[in-house]
């Protein structure tokens, strides 16, 4: 294709385009900058999306504050069980000693 024939479908597409746009979106009305609905509406969004964020921030700290409070707890749950099986085992062996020394 020569430079020309390019130049002829780029200016056919161009003049043609906002009516095939148009076509393809019927029930759509063109935005504009002077219409105040989009703006209005994307403000709307981010302040949604805002309080969304801080209310998921507030939940993921006091998932962290609670998933620390269960791990203090299996720890201080794990070191009693600990001594307890220490403790058990130090009689059995006790136990055993002086079974087997009578």
């Amino acid at each position: 294709m020569s430079d020309r024939q390019l130049e002829e479908i780029g200016s056919y597409v161009k003049s043609h385009l906002p009516e095939w746009l148009a076509e393809m979106a019927p029930d759509r009305r063109p935005l504009t900058i002077t219409d105040p609905a989009p703006s209005e509406r994307i403000v709307r969004v981010e302040e949604s999306l805002s309080r969304q964020r801080e209310l998921m921030s507030r939940g993921f700290a006091a998932m962290d504050k609670r998933f620390q409070e269960m791990r203090t707890d299996m720890d201080v749950r794990f070191r009693t069980t600990n001594r307890m099986i220490v403790a058990f085992f130090a009689l059995v062996t006790v136990d055993s000693a002086v079974v087997q020394f009578v």
